[in-house]
């Protein structure tokens, strides 16, 4: 069945309302565009998201149903806290954004392919410079064994990709976001669709409607630009 979908002009960084939104595919909202800053900054206010595949135009989508983490339902069980120490874990924020969405971009076991295409990596990088995209990474001495990236809008962490080389660095990554957001904010997190690695974690499932408006509530809310400011965190996590 063959389905309508707007062409986004280059030279408007808007997009339709998120009710125009196909239920089949779920979310599917619009096609063209370009991934300048202006863009995703104006997407990410809207709900909306970025996701193609190599040889796909660009594509934005807006599902459904949102997964998110609310405040203070990330915490490290006595297995991630043994993780932490057996590894001898430590972390920063935005010491190693170009590092990290590398890592993410990397092909999965049973994934031949990646939706972090090249072009996407650097749209995020340069939103990076901006001071809206962040990342968190874990380490193990000097090698980085884990982390996650995602724009910040307002008090609304928008969750992009993780990664892990150990085993559940990237669990931890994710507890670790939270409780560097909640040192300045409530600690909300959107994690965009969810999948059975978020429902292990508690990811919660809402209604657009419902998350448009949390985005509503919480993207005036600012954050001070120090509290991104690349270095480390949280060493007492394991103990907290």
């Amino acid at each position: 069945m063959a389905i309508y979908l707007p062409e986004l002009s280059k030279h408007d960084v808007s997009f339709p309302k998120l009710h125009h939104a196909l239920t089949e595919p779920d979310g599917l909202l619009a096609m063209g565009g370009d991934l300048s800053a202006e863009r995703l900054i104006s997407a990410y206010s809207s709900g909306i998201f970025p996701w193609f595949s190599e040889g796909d135009p660009l594509l934005w989508w807006s599902p459904s149903v949102r997964a998110i983490f609310p405040p203070d339902t990330l915490t490290l069980n006595r297995t991630l806290k043994k993780q932490v120490r057996r590894y001898k874990l430590h972390f920063s924020v935005n010491t190693a954004f170009a590092a990290v969405t590398k890592h993410c971009a990397a092909p999965r076991a049973r994934q031949p392919g990646t939706w972090i295409l090249p072009q996407m990596q650097q749209a995020y990088l340069q939103l990076h410079h901006r001071g809206y995209a962040h990342s968190i990474e874990v380490w193990q001495q000097d090698k980085l064994v884990g982390g996650l990236y995602g724009v910040m809008i307002g008090q609304l962490f928008c969750g992009e990709s993780m990664f892990n080389l150990l085993p559940d660095t990237a669990k931890i990554a994710l507890v670790v976001l939270q409780y560097h957001l909640k040192t300045v904010a409530e600690g909300w997190i959107d994690c965009q669709l969810p999948n059975p690695f978020l429902q292990q974690m508690g990811v919660q499932s809402i209604p657009r409607e419902e998350y448009t408006s949390l985005l509503q509530q919480l993207k005036h809310k600012a954050v001070v630009k120090s509290h991104w400011q690349a270095g480390t965190i949280a060493h007492d996590i394991a103990d907290a």
